[in-house]
């Protein structure tokens, strides 16, 4: 019997944008389980805690996984990502591309993660053309300035990302 096919595909999901949704929805049809790995990333002041974004992701992915018939799971992690994909398994690490500017990054990252084990292949799935442009710091900003978040996110992200500006007194609409 062949191997089970699994991935990771790590990132902070603050929130989780349609483009996060679209890189979940594709990589899933090409393993047998991919694990979305919430990370808990000190260089960043996320707007969600750790618990929210997981809970959110959840409740999306679960649509995806009776859609795509492919096992998706959501956890958090501390620590490195190479060793946690250790931890799970992963053969493979999915990251999404938006622009070169990701790819510039990636690459370093690519570089650095194959010295800690080589074992573990990264591969790299380009944003959907109608969700290139979506990042969620940009999709944050546009809420705290009282902008129109729901072309980038579910509704009820959108919702709990609205909730969330007014609390730390965005600008109202």
């Amino acid at each position: 019997m062949a191997k089970e096919r699994i991935a990771l595909y790590p990132g902070s999901f603050d929130p989780t944008t349609l483009g996060h949704l679209d890189i979940i929805r594709r990589g899933a049809k090409l393993v047998d389980r991919l694990v979305v790995g919430l990370a808990m990333n000190t260089g960043k002041s996320p707007m969600f805690t750790l618990e929210e974004r997981t809970e959110m992701v959840a409740y999306e992915v679960e649509k995806i996984s009776k859609e795509v018939g492919t096992i998706i799971e959501v956890h958090s992690f501390r620590g490195l990502l190479m060793h946690y994909a250790e931890q799970i398994g992963a053969q493979v690490i999915f990251r999404g591309l938006r622009a070169v500017t990701d790819f510039d990054y990636e690459f370093q990252m690519v570089g650095m993660n194959a010295r800690l084990n080589s074992e573990i292949e990264v591969a790299f799935l380009m944003a959907s053309e109608k969700h290139q442009f979506i990042a969620s710091r940009l999709v944050k900003e546009i809420g705290l300035m009282g902008g129109n978040v729901r072309p980038f996110l579910t509704p009820r992200i959108a919702e709990r990302l609205a909730t969330r500006c007014r609390e730390k007194g965005g600008i109202q609409r």
